[in-house]
């Protein structure tokens, strides 16, 4: 860079972006750049790219413009979200986890893996939307709480149903997995229930940093949670916690509290399996209307948000320990 002609077609760019620039060298007529673009998003580092090249091509001398953008590559860790049964609101809590963790400033993005019953595009409000590839890599969809999100719910028309056999399964968790997640530190998977094809292939390709377990009070959810726990520790997984859902119904008129699936059952389980006991999320009709509608309860404030940011607190204070 200390030749003449490069510091000429230095010159050429805005401040902001000259400062960016690691190395330039003109030779045969190809000006070669090679540019920090650390901190920047997928977007903005393709704007930069084409904003140098655009200023650069048909100056004197060069005749070709070649950009390379190098970028520190964050530390992401995989926090997964599963349960053993379907039905007890791991996805609507995996989706609020990931929004809380981001208002305490976590950098999260989140992974709807429930292949055949995708539903983050409609708890997170991208519904309609569809990702763009960039370098063959999908780009996640921006949300408006803060998390950027890849659902294949935004992959395939409405209702579109999924009937894929297990190579194809493992090749779109792959593919979200593996996607422009810029700076998230930490990627929330939400898993299908049981114990099939995406959790073997997020076990052996993509092995979480721990793993967060749903279940409701009742018994047949928590044999089924019983059974989740056994895959991670087995697969060497660290569980960071059991979390009770659908724990207490207040009643909006009267106010009085009763519990239609149990109190207590998921707390019993984890301490008789020496896991730990992360809370309890309430049986509350905000919260379901409030997710229909595309906006996560955790984004907002009143004692639904407040039980999510406790959560996320334990699950933060987890991942900074370990």
């Amino acid at each position: 860079m200390t030749s003449p002609d490069a510091d000429r077609l230095k010159a050429l760019l805005p401040d902001e972006v000259a400062g960016r620039v690691q190395s330039l060298r003109l030779a045969d007529g190809k000006a070669s750049l090679v540019i920090d673009a650390s901190g920047l998003s997928v977007q903005d580092r393709a704007g930069l790219e084409q904003l140098v090249a655009g200023t650069l091509e048909g100056q004197p001398g060069v005749a070709e413009v070649r950009v390379a953008v190098m970028a520190d590559k964050p530390v992401r860790r995989i926090l997964a979200v599963g349960s053993g049964k379907g039905g007890v609101g791991k996805s609507t809590l995996a989706a609020n986890l990931a929004v809380a963790l981001s208002r305490m400033g976590r950098k999260v993005g989140l992974v709807d893996a429930d292949i055949y019953g995708p539903s983050q595009a409609r708890l997170l409000g991208t519904e309609g939307q569809r990702p763009v590839a960039h370098e063959s890599r999908l780009v996640p969809l921006a949300s408006a709480f803060g998390v950027p999100v890849l659902s294949m719910a935004n992959l395939l028309e409405p209702g579109q149903a999924i009937a894929w056999r297990g190579p194809m399964v493992a090749g779109a968790l792959t593919k979200m997995l593996e996607g422009h997640w810029d700076n998230a530190e930490i990627l929330v998977v939400d898993l299908p229930p049981g114990t099939g094809d995406v959790q073997l292939t997020m076990l052996q390709k993509f092995k979480p940093a721990g793993a967060v377990i749903v279940s409701t009070p009742q018994d047949l959810a928590l044999m089924d949670a019983t059974r989740a726990v056994e895959l991670f520790e087995k697969s060497g997984v660290p569980v960071v916690g059991v979390v009770e859902n659908m724990a207490g119904y207040a009643c909006p008129h009267c106010g009085e509290v009763s519990d239609p699936f149990g109190v207590g059952g998921a707390e019993a389980a984890a301490r008789d399996m020496g896991q730990a006991f992360l809370g309890r999320i309430p049986l509350d009709i905000a919260i379901r209307r409030e997710s229909d509608a595309g906006r996560p309860p955790a984004a907002g404030d009143g004692p639904q948000a407040d039980a999510f940011a406790a959560l996320a607190a334990q699950v933060s204070d987890w991942l900074d320990s370990h």
